[in-house]
C-alpha cells in the first residue's frame, strides 16, 4: 500500500466516519470564512460604480457635493443630469467582468496547485496574490490600466480561495453535517456583500479618494485574519492519502475529527478512504501531468459515474446557478434602481436586498440536510421562475418610469427579494455543496477547480454583458431583464431534474458508491450496501464482496 502503511478498516457502513465533534464544526466554520473575499469582492463594486466622486475620477463631470436637490436629498451633478451622471457602460463592464476573469485563471490553477502543496498552502497562498491585487487598485487614482490590473490580480487570488476553500471543507468536513457547514462558506459570501454594501453606503457621500479606498483597502483584514488562522489548522487528510502519506493522514484526521490516534473512528474511515482511493485509481489512472487534466473529461456521458459526467455535473451546476441572474442584482443593484426613476437612495435598497441575502441563507443549514439537495434545487429554480417573471411583468406596465406609480416600484422590490431569498436559500449553497461531494480523490481538486473556474467564466459573461443589455446608451432592456433571467432559471429547473444525484447523509466515499449504482432521479432512496474497505480487500478478517461486477470510468 502506498506510503508502506496497511491500514485495515471495517464493512460496517454506519462505522466508515467519526461521530461529529465541536472541533470539526470550528475547523469548518474558520475555513469558510474563506467566503468572505468572494462576496465582499462581489458586493463593493457595484457600489463604486455609483458614487459621485468615483464618476467624476473617470468621466471628468463635476460634482457639487451641497447641492440641495427639490426631493430633499444633497448633491448633484454639473452641467448633466442625474441620467446622464454615470459611467458609460463599457467601462462599467470592464471593471466589473475583470476581477471574475482573473477568478476563473486563479480557480484553474488553484485546483492544481492544492494537488502539489495542499490545500491550506494554496489558500494561504491566495492570501498573498489577493494583496498584491488590492495594493494596485488602491494605488490607482485615474490609471484605469492600474486599477484594472489590480482587479485581476486580486480576481486570482480570490479564485485561488473560492476553489480550495470548497475542496478542503468538503474533505474534512464529517457527512451528517457536511451540507450545512459547506452552506456556511456561501452564508460567508453574504456577509461579504453585506459588509461591502455597508461600507460603500458609509463612504458613498465623500468627496475625496477615500470614497472607494476605503471600501477597497478594508479588504486586507479578511486576508490577515484567513492567511493567518490557517497556519492553525491541519492539512485535510484526503490529500495525504492521495500523495501517499499514510501517517500524515491518520494525524490529520484524527485532529479533525476530535478522536485519540489510535481509535478505531480513525482507523476505519481512513481505511475506507485509503481503499476508496484505490479503487478509483485503478479506473482513472495518473499517467502524467497531462492525463490528470484529461482525465476529468474521460468516460461515457451516459454512466453518472464516469469522469466526464462528473465534471459537467460540476461545472454545469455552476453554470446554472450564475444563469439564475442573481448578480445582477449585487453588481449592477445602484445602477439599475438609479433607472427605475422613483428611488431616492438606490444605496439602501440594494442594501435591503443584500440583508435579506444574508438573512435567508442561514435556513438552508437545515433544510438542506432535512430535505436534501435535489429538493432544494428544484424547489428554488421554481420560486425563482415566478419572481422574476412577476418582476419583469409590473416592470413593463405599471412599474415604467413615466407611469411614476410608487407601488408597482415597491412591488418589483419586494418579489426582486423574494427572488433572492429563493436563491439564498437553496442554490446559493446548494451548488458549492453538490461540487464538493460528486468528483472522486484522484480527479478531486482539478474536477473543484474546474467547476469553480465555470462559476467564475459565467460571472464573467454576465458582468460583461449586463451593462449592455440594461444601459440606457445601450440595449435598455431595464425590468425586461428578468424575463431573461426567469427564463435561464428553466434550463436550471431541467438541470437539476436530469443530472443532480441526492447524496444527502452519504460520506464521500459513499457518494462515489452512489453515482455508480444509481441515476440521479432514483438516487434519494438510495442506502449504502457495502464499504471500499471490504470491496478492495481491507477488513481484518479479508473478506470483500464476491462477484462484484463494477463499469469502468474511462
Amino acid at each position: 500500500m502506498a506510503g508502506g502503511v496497511v491500514v485495515t478498516g471495517t464493512s460496517n457502513v454506519d462505522r466508515v466516519e467519526a461521530p461529529v465533534t465541536v472541533k470539526a464544526y470550528i475547523i469548518c466554520a474558520f475555513a469558510a470564512f474563506g467566503g468572505i473575499f468572494f462576496g465582499y469582492d462581489t458586493g463593493w463594486m457595484g457600489g463604486v460604480l455609483a458614487m459621485p466622486y468615483f464618476i467624476t475620477l473617470y468621466t471628468g463631470i463635476p460634482y457639487d457635493y451641497n447641492h440641495v436637490n427639490p426631493d430633499g436629498t444633497i448633491g448633484a451633478p454639473i452641467g448633466v443630469t442625474k441620467e446622464q451622471f454615470v459611467l458609460p457602460s463599457a467601462t462599467q463592464s470592464l471593471f466589473t467582468s475583470i476581477l471574475s476573469c482573473g477568478t476563473f485563471f486563479g480557480a484553474l490553477v488553484g485546483g492544481d496547485i492544492a494537488d502539489f502543496i495542499g490545500r491550506r498552502p494554496t489558500i494561504i497562498m491566495g492570501c498573498f496574490v489577493f494583496t498584491a491585487g488590492c495594493i494596485m487598485q488602491i494605488a490607482s487614482t485615474n490609471q484605469e490600466v492600474l486599477f484594472v490590473f489590480g482587479r485581476l490580480i486580486a480576481g486570482g487570488g480570490v479564485g485561488f480561495i473560492s476553489a480550495v476553500v470548497i475542496l478542503y471543507m468538503s474533505e474534512i468536513a464529517p457527512k451528517k453535517v457536511r451540507g450545512a457547514m459547506v452552506s456556511g462558506y456561501q452564508f460567508c459570501i453574504t456577509i461579504g456583500i453585506l459588509l461591502a454594501n455597508c461600507v460603500v453606503y458609509a463612504t458613498q457621500g465623500r468627496a475625496d479618494s477615500g470614497s472607494y479606498r476605503i471600501p477597497i483597502g478594508v479588504q486586507f483584514l479578511w486576508a490577515i485574519v484567513l492567511g493567518v488562522g490557517l497556519f492553525i489548522l491541519p492539512e485535510s487528510p484526503r490529500f495525504y492519502v492521495k500523495r501517499g502519506r499514510i501517517e500524515e493522514a491518520a494525524k490529520a484526521l484524527a485532529f479533525v475529527r476530535g478522536q485519540p490516534l489510535e481509535s478505531d473512528f480513525v482507523r476505519d474511515e481512513l481505511a475506507e478512504i485509503i481503499a476508496n482511493n484505490e479503487f478509483e485509481m485503478q479506473h482513472i489512472p495518473q499517467t502524467s501531468y497531462v492525463g490528470s487534466w484529461t482525465a476529468c473529461f474521460k468516460g461515457s456521458l451516459s454512466h453518472g459515474n464516469s469522469s466526464l459526467r462528473r465534471t459537467i455535473l460540476g461545472a454545469g451546476l455552476q453554470c446554472m446557478q450564475q444563469c439564475t441572474g442573481i448578480n445582477f442584482v449585487f453588481y449592477f443593484g445602484p445602477p439599475f434602481f438609479k433607472q427605475l426613476g422613483t428611488i431616492s437612495n438606490p444605496f439602501l435598497i440594494s442594501l435591503i436586498t443584500t440583508l435579506v441575502n444574508v438573512l435567508s441563507t442561514p435556513i438552508s443549514f437545515y433544510t438542506i440536510e432535512k430535505f436534501g439537495r435535489r429538493a432544494l434545487l428544484l424547489v428554488g429554480a421554481t420560486g425563482m421562475i415566478i419572481s422574476q417573471f412577476i418582476v419583469g411583468a409590473i416592470g413593463v406596465t405599471q412599474g415604467r418610469e413615466e407611469v411614476h406609480n410608487n407601488a408597482a416600484v415597491q412591488a418589483m422590490i419586494a418579489f426582486i427579494c423574494i427572488n433572492i431569498a429563493f436563491f439564498a436559500t437553496t442554490w446559493g449553497p446548494t451548488a458549492w455543496v453538490v461540487v464538493g461531494e460528486v468528483f472522486p480523490l484522484p480527479i478531486r481538486s482539478r474536477g473543484v477547480g474546474i467547476s469553480t473556474a465555470s462559476n467564475w467564466f459565467w460571472n464573467t459573461i454576465i458582468a460583461v454583458i449586463t451593462p449592455y443589455l440594461v444601459g440606457k446608451d445601450e440595449a435598455n432592456l431595464g425590468p425586461k431583464v428578468f424575463f431573461l433571467w426567469g427564463s435561464l432559471c428553466c434550463l436550471s429547473l431541467t438541470f437539476a431534474y436530469f443530472l443532480v444525484p441526492e447524496l444527502k447523509g452519504l460520506s464521500l466515499e459513499q457518494a462515489d458508491m452512489c453515482m455508480q449504482e444509481v441515476s440521479p432521479r432514483h438516487s434519494a432512496g438510495w442506502k449504502p450496501s457495502h464499504t471500499f474497505a471490504a470491496e478492495m480487500h481491507h477488513v481484518e478478517d479479508n473478506t470483500a464482496l464476491v462477484g462484484d461486477g463494477v463499469e469502468e470510468k474511462v
